[in-house]
C-alpha cells in the first residue's frame, strides 16, 4: 500500500458532491480541488524518478526569507502598518527552519522594532504609527526569538502592562487601539504578551475569561466577538487565550473539537477557515495548532481515548497538502495552488507542518515526517507559536522580574496563577 494518501485508488472519492445541485460554493470548491488534484498527480509522476519526496525546498524559502527581512518590494507598501508582523513571520519562520540570525541583523531588527514602541506603551505598525494589540504581539514574539540581552531589555514592561490595562474594557475584552474595535484577537494578544514578559495581573484579566466564552457560537468554534460566525483564527485566539488563563474549563471543549476537526478538507487535506469555506494554507497552524492544545486539556482529564503518538487530525494529509500543494517555487509557500506567496502563509503554513511533525514533547515526544528526513522542522509551542526554547528562555528571563505595580495593586504583587 502506497504511503502517499494521494496516491490511494480511493483518493478520488473524497472529492466534494453537490448532490445535483450545481451552487457557486460548489464551483469554487471544484476549482480548487482540480488544481490540487494536479499537483498531486503531477508529484506521483515525480516519485516514479525521483527519491526523497517530496521535499521541503529549504533552499528556496531560507533566501527569500532573509531578502524580506531586509527589503521589500513597493507591493508591500499595504502592509506599512504591519511591520512587526513582518518581522515576526519572517524570524519565526526562520527557527522553525533552524537558521540562525547574525548578531548585526538581529541588533537591527531590535532597533528597528524598538522605533515602533511607543512612550504610553505598546507597538505600532511601523514607527510613530499608533499602538496597537496586534503588532504589539508580534513584536514581543519577534524580540523573544531574537532573544539576546539587548532585545530583552528593549521591552518596556511597565509602558507595557500600562498600554494593556488601557485596553481593557469593562466587560473583560480588549479593545485592539485606543477607540479601537473590540474583538477576541485583542484578549488572545494581551494574554500572550503579559504571560511572555510577567506583567499579568489579576485587575488586567478580570472578566476576560468570561467574555471569551460569550464568544463560542452554537457551531463549536469561536467568533471575532458575541454573535459572529465561528472562524479557525478566533478560535485558535479564544481557546489559547483562555488556556493562558487557566480557563479552558470554562468553555464546550467536545464542541470546539469537533468543529475544529471537522474543518480538515478530506481531499486537499488542508484546513479551512470557516464551514463552507475553501482550503487554505495558513489555518494549517490556526486550526492544526489546537490540537496540541485540545490532547494537553484532555489529557489533564484522564480521557482514556486519546492516542499517545497522533494528535486529533490526519497529520499525514496535511503534510502532503504543505509539501506537494503550497511551496511556491521560487520560495515561500501559499494559500492554495496558483495563489501568490507571501511572508504571512509561509509563516503559518510552516507552523502547521511543525505541528503536524511532532507529536509531544520531553520523554513523550515523536517525530513523523513525511518524505525526506531533512523536513523536519523544529517544534513550535502551540499557544506562543514561537519555539519551545525560546518560551522557556522568556519565562527563565522575565520569570525573576517583579510584575510592575499598578495603581490598582498599590505595589503588591497581584500576579495571575500560572
Amino acid at each position: 500500500m502506497s504511503k502517499f494518501r494521494c496516491s490511494l485508488e480511493s483518493f478520488q472519492s473524497f472529492r466534494s458532491k453537490n448532490d445535483g445541485q450545481s451552487t457557486q460554493s460548489f464551483i469554487e470548491q471544484s476549482a480548487v480541488e482540480d488544481k490540487v488534484d494536479s499537483c498531486y498527480q503531477h508529484f506521483q509522476k515525480l516519485l516514479e524518478v525521483e527519491d526523497g519526496l517530496p521535499e521541503l525546498t529549504r533552499k528556496s524559502h531560507i533566501p527569500f526569507l532573509f531578502k524580506g527581512l531586509q527589503h521589500l518590494s513597493e507591493s508591500y507598501t499595504s502592509l506599512d502598518a504591519s511591520r512587526p508582523w513582518l518581522c515576526y513571520w519572517i524570524l519565526h519562520s526562520l527557527e522553525l527552519l533552524a537558521v540562525p540570525l547574525a548578531d548585526e541583523l538581529a541588533s537591527t531588527v531590535v532597533t528597528f522594532l524598538s522605533h515602533c514602541q511607543n512612550e504610553d506603551g505598546g507597538y505600532g505598525g511601523g514607527p510613530g504609527q499608533w499602538s496597537h494589540l496586534a503588532p504589539t504581539y508580534a513584536a514581543v514574539n519577534a524580540l523573544c526569538i531574537i532573544g539576546t540581552e539587548e532585545s530583552f531589555n528593549s521591552i518596556n514592561r511597565k509602558s507595557l502592562q500600562s498600554f494593556l490595562l488601557r485596553m481593557r474594557s469593562r466587560d473583560g475584552g480588549f479593545k485592539m487601539h485606543d477607540d479601537g474595535e473590540i474583538d477576541i484577537r485583542g484578549a488572545y494578544c494581551a494574554a500572550s504578551v503579559a504571560r511572555l514578559v510577567n506583567i499579568a495581573t489579576e485587575e488586567m484579566f478580570d472578566l476576560t475569561p468570561e467574555w471569551i466564552v460569550a464568544c463560542q457560537t452554537y457551531e463549536g468554534g469561536f467568533g471575532g466577538c458575541p454573535g459572529m460566525e465561528a472562524h479557525g483564527g478566533y478560535s485558535f485566539c479564544g481557546l489559547a487565550a483562555l488556556v493562558l488563563l487557566g480557563k479552558e474549563h470554562l468553555c464546550d471543549i467536545p464542541a470546539l473539537l469537533r468543529w475544529t476537526a471537522s474543518r480538515q478538507m478530506s481531499f486537499e487535506g488542508g484546513f479551512q477557515g470557516r464551514t463552507n469555506k475553501l482550503v487554505d494554507g495558513c489555518y494549517s497552524f490556526w486550526q492544526g495548532g489546537t490540537f496540541p492544545i485540545f490532547h494537553l486539556i484532555l489529557s489533564k482529564e484522564n480521557d482514556k481515548a486519546l492516542s499517545a503518538n497522533t494528535w486529533m487530525f490526519h497529520q499525514q494529509a496535511l503534510q502532503e497538502y504543505l509539501l506537494v500543494c503550497c511551496q511556491h517555487i521560487g520560495g515561500g509557500l501559499v494559500d492554495k495552488p496558483d495563489k501568490p506567496r507571501d511572508y504571512y502563509h509561509t509563516c503559518y503554513g510552516l507552523s502547521g507542518l511543525s505541528v503536524a511533525q511532532h507529536f509531544g514533547e520531553g520523554k513523550h515526544a515523536s517525530v513523523n515526517v513525511l518524505g525526506n528526513p531533512e523536513n523536519e522542522l523544529m517544534p513550535t509551542h502551540p499557544v506562543f507559536n514561537i519555539g519551545l526554547d525560546v518560551v522557556q528562555k522568556a519565562h527563565r528571563y522575565f520569570g525573576v522580574l517583579k510584575v510592575p505595580s499598578t495603581p490598582e495593586s498599590d505595589g503588591r504583587d497581584t500576579v495571575l496563577d500560572s
